[in-house]
């Protein structure tokens, strides 16, 4: 799936890097172009691909101490000029265009609704916002932050794609580590999925292609990837089971979104040796994976790969009723009461209040 990243804030110019530099080192060639956009003047120093500074006149380049009303007021305030440094790397062959971004900061969490916006009235293409939402340790502001992104972001994108902090990261590690540690998590899982159906070597009975991703997302909302892997027999015959336990493996214990299973729509994708993949295996997985969704639109097929081993991706659309979102509001919305003192169920409920433009 050819597709351009915008990283935009500290985390979300990071993650976009380090899928930048997977896709290039594993030769996928699904990013077609990567772009990081930042209030704060330090954190693009740190980043090797071509960066815009924006807000000058109003934080002078030391971002927006979490404000995230006031980054979305001078992403919208600069938008002609973000759109002209975007003019050209977004080309016609780009299927999607994916803004990357960590909810709970104030540049990532007000700019890319804020940007998702403006691409969506100017492209034809899907805008997807790949949404990191901050973990329970991170703070009240970060939480509050998340929680008004979030119900912005949903409507503004054409699908987001989130990845809970706290899921893919060890207890044993200090925050600093588990930030490094999930973005290589986010890097391997994303960097898969975006490279279904791109040209590989290999060829499998049924390959996936950019077009079943589009499906799955197609009505909008939250999404949510899991994935699992597990050595592979020679043997195709001998890996039926294999690949039914690692998609059971990727669904209950490594999706983005723990406790995330009802969804509107699922696609199955398992990577691997098209020798090793076994078609019964594939197929029987696909049905449970139905079953346990409770979705009729299950997509499957095979992304071959010069492996020896077996992986599951499993991205399910429309789970935003799943009881991690929920949980999550509910610490946004106690967040933002204890900040702001005053009903954050009212402000949460109320349409004319979720709105960070």
């Amino acid at each position: 799936m050819q597709v351009v990243l915008i990283g935009v804030g500290q985390a979300g110019g990071k993650v976009t890097q380090v899928l930048a530099e997977f896709d290039h080192d594993m030769g996928f060639n699904a990013v077609q172009g990567a772009f990081g956009v930042n209030t704060a003047k330090a954190d693009l120093q740190s980043l090797s691909i071509d960066t815009m500074l924006i807000g000058q006149d109003r934080v002078k380049g030391h971002g927006v101490g979490g404000d995230n009303e006031l980054a979305a007021e001078i992403m919208q305030d600069e938008s002609t000029e973000v759109m002209d440094a975007l003019d050209g790397r977004i080309s016609t062959s780009a299927e999607a265009v994916v803004i990357v971004a960590g909810l709970g900061g104030g540049t990532g969490s007000g700019g890319a609704p804020a940007l998702a916006r403006e691409l969506r009235r100017v492209y034809e293409v899907p805008v997807y916002v790949l949404g990191i939402l901050p973990g329970r340790d991170e703070g009240a502001l970060y939480q509050a932050n998340a929680g008004r992104s979030l119900k912005t972001v949903i409507r503004e994108s054409d699908a987001s794609l989130l990845i809970d902090n706290d899921a893919w990261r060890s207890s044993e590690e200090t925050l600093e580590e588990g930030f490094d540690h999930i973005n290589d998590q986010i890097a391997q899982r994303i960097g898969l999925l975006l490279a279904s159906g791109e040209a590989v070597e290999g060829v499998g009975e049924s390959v996936v292609d950019s077009s079943e991703i589009i499906n799955t997302l197609r009505d909008g909302g939250i999404a949510s990837l899991g994935y699992a892997s597990a050595e592979a027999s020679a043997d195709p015959g001998e890996n039926v089971n294999t690949v039914t336990s690692i998609t059971r493996k990727a669904l209950f214990t490594g999706m983005s979104l723990p406790n995330a299973v009802d969804a509107e729509a699922a696609l199955l994708v398992v990577a691997g040796d098209p020798d090793r993949i076994p078609r019964k295996g594939v197929e029987r997985a696909r049905k449970w994976l139905e079953e346990e969704t409770g979705s009729l639109q299950v997509r499957g097929g095979d992304f071959p790969l010069d492996s020896d081993r077996l992986a599951s991706l499993v991205l399910l659309g429309g789970v935003e009723r799943s009881q991690r979102i929920e949980e999550f509001m509910q610490r946004a919305r106690e967040a933002h009461e204890a900040a702001e003192e005053r009903d954050p169920v009212e402000e949460f409920e109320n349409d004319e209040l979720d709105d960070l433009f």
